[in-house]
């Protein structure tokens, strides 16, 4: 069984909800974003080029500490862990949402941090259109999200595209506008039944 799955994809993929139901599943530590703390994040989605920055670097901070605490406990590995980000979701978004001269700073900062965090033996990421991601947008209904626009989304999937165009681990892509986990228990098990396997460093392609 692999050790460290993580989740990852755009606003509203479904990664919360999936890596809950595999951490259940594979008898997993869950390790979840908590994006809620974040004091800047309304006020981004109101003013973003006022609050870009302290947002990308509130973000960077809570998720490497998070992740760091996680690497340190020493029974890491005694069971699989499942976390629904990586820490390269902080730089992928500040290269969107960050001013050049900012992102520059951002990424060395940046850099200094990821170089001591393990990376995932496999990493699920959840592709979804842009219509799909708004109706889940719209669903859960997080006030200051209610706003996003298409073109934003565009950009989020495209840089996560080329991400994971330069990855040399298993990716697992699943496209969540076809696959509802929560509702349809036969394709969790399509999903479990990859994850048992021992996959190439490649993309492969959930197939229920």
């Amino acid at each position: 069984m692999y050790r460290y799955i993580a989740i990852e994809g755009n606003i509203g993929a479904g990664k919360t909800t999936l890596a809950t139901l595999l951490a259940r599943q594979l008898g997993a530590r869950l390790v979840l974003e908590e994006f809620a703390d974040n004091p800047f994040l309304s006020r981004f989605y109101a003013e973003p080029e006022r609050y870009a920055f302290p947002l990308e670097l509130a973000f960077l901070a809570d998720r490497y500490k998070q992740l760091k605490d996680l690497v340190a406990t020493p029974d890491l590995f005694a069971q699989p862990v499942i976390t629904d980000y990586l820490l390269i979701k902080s730089r992928l978004f500040a290269r969107i949402n960050l001013a050049d001269a900012e992102y520059e700073l951002f990424a060395r900062i940046y850099d200094a941090m990821e170089v001591h965090l393990p990376q995932p033996d496999v990493l699920i990421f959840l592709h979804a259109p842009v219509a799909t991601l708004q109706e889940h947008i719209r669903r859960r209904g997080r006030a200051y999200e209610q706003d996003i626009r298409d073109h934003y989304l565009e950009r989020v999937s495209s840089m996560y595209d080329q991400y994971i165009s330069t990855l040399a681990c298993p990716v697992i892509i699943i496209d969540t506008s076809r696959y509802d986990f929560a509702a349809e228990g036969r394709q969790l098990n399509s999903l479990l039944a990859l994850l048992s396997t021992t996959l190439k460093a490649t993309k492969h392609y959930l197939n229920s």
